[in-house]
């Protein structure tokens, strides 16, 4: 059953209309809607039924029924002859059979085929989380690069003000030209900035429209970050047990498992039970009776023949030219790949998790140290500018501090995105990603 942790809210399809302020769920709505990865997994998800559907089958009779119909003409030069002549003729044949033993085949394939469900359903829940991941990084990404260009676009208003007054200031002889071209190449610094800003925001726009499906309109500002376990342990027993990825492989290794029996199956004997009945129509026949007089006819008739068998029939492979045994080790092997790959992946989540878990500390810590830096700035900046009016701080110095505060503002919006971002790394790795 697909996890309901990953079930998200699939209303209707929320457009950005004028004055609609666009929230993350209805970015994750409209993702879920229109997300073609979600599709092929649902379509890999009924391929997996079906294929339970055919092993099932394999256990039930199969009944084929059989017919012919025709046209005969028999002739023969010997003295006597019976029923030669010209003649239509139509048979049936009516045949049922009931597997009663396969060697285990059948049982394995239904097992292999129960599993594959079960790994399906964990790679769809999989490609969810990831999708909620890639829309929740997008749309924090837009809010982000937005808020940057709004940071630089006053640092670029500011500098432009430092250039005008240190302009003046050269003009009334209280500065150098020195301070003046100082000013104007920071101003182009940030002009450059800014451009580059603007790039970064068309690059995330591109990636929200390909997660969301739709352009990113005026977004919301997300609320805080969903909740995390208390302990690195925590988290890591929960990766172990409830990732998706992580499910599906141990799946596919248990499919791998039961290849191998069905593999072990077709090397032993097979018992069936098998029924015919059949039945042959023979019209108007003319029997031609040859004799020393000449030829006579007999007057037509009908025949009908019919036969009713009930019988059990086993078999035995003897020698296969060593294809049985090739389709074993090849099935092993396959069951030996599978179980690394599954010790690989347990090895990548522990790593994610441990990734994901120092980083979200990492980030949070630095949403308090970019605050406090960010207030420290403003301050230093103001104090900066009183003190180059009364002449004891220089043109530089301002604009110094100018760029330490452009820093610290842009570091503590890079924080935010980066610990909102990571706490969901941290649900992705564990399985537990969901809105």
């Amino acid at each position: 059953m697909l996890r309901k942790s990953v079930l998200v809210s699939l209303s209707a399809l929320v457009l950005v209309l004028p004055g609609h302020s666009e929230t993350l769920q209805d970015a994750l709505n409209a993702a879920f809607q229109t997300n073609p990865s979600l599709d092929v997994q649902r379509a890999e998800l009924g391929i997996a039924r079906e294929q339970l559907s055919q092993a099932r089958g394999a256990r039930a009779p199969t009944v084929d029924l059989s017919a012919s119909g025709g046209y005969e003409s028999l002739d023969s030069n010997q003295p006597i002859a019976f029923n030669v002549g010209d003649r239509p003729i139509a048979s049936a044949q009516l045949q049922a059979t009931l597997p009663l033993y396969t060697g285990g085949r059948i049982s394995a394939g239904i097992n292999q085929a129960q599993a594959g469900i079960l790994a399906a359903n964990a790679q769809f829940d999989g490609v969810s989380q990831d999708l909620i991941l890639n829309v929740v990084t997008s749309y924090v990404d837009v809010l982000r690069d937005r808020e940057a260009i709004q940071i630089r676009a006053n640092s670029v208003a500011l500098l432009e003000e430092q250039l005008r007054a240190a302009t003046d200031r050269f003009e009334v002889g209280f500065a150098t030209r020195t301070d003046v071209k100082q000013a104007e190449a920071r101003l182009q610094g940030a002009k450059a900035a800014f451009s580059g800003a603007e790039a970064q925001l068309e690059a995330s726009l591109a990636v929200y429209e390909v997660f969301v499906g739709q352009p990113a309109g005026d977004l919301s500002p997300v609320a805080d970050a969903p909740a995390i376990p208390d302990t690195y342990e925590a988290a890591l027993q929960s990766a172990l047990a409830e990732n998706p990825d992580l499910i599906a492989l141990r799946q596919a290794e248990k499919a791998a498992e039961q290849a191998v029996r069905s593999a072990k199956g077709e090397s032993k004997p097979s018992l069936s039970l098998v029924g015919t009945a059949s039945a042959q129509e023979t019209f108007d026949i003319e029997a031609s009776v040859i004799t020393p007089t000449g030829v006579s006819t007999l007057p037509a008739d009908n025949y009908r023949d019919t036969q009713v068998r009930l019988l059990a029939q086993g078999s035995v492979p003897l020698f296969q030219g060593g294809i049985l045994r090739s389709r074993v080790s090849a099935a092993r092997l396959e069951r030996e790949q599978a179980r690394l790959q599954t010790i690989n992946a347990e090895r990548q989540i522990t790593a994610s998790i441990a990734q994901a878990w120092y980083g979200n500390i990492a980030a949070e810590q630095a949403i308090t140290a970019s605050e406090l830096q960010v207030e420290a700035a403003e301050i230093a900046y103001e104090g900066a500018q009183e003190e180059l009016s009364v002449g004891t701080r220089t043109t530089l110095d301002v604009l110094d501090q100018e760029q330490q505060l452009l820093d610290a503002r842009l570091g503590l919006i890079d924080a935010r995105r980066d610990a909102f971002v990571a706490a969901h790394q941290l649900l992705r790795a564990m399985g537990n990603l969901a809105y």
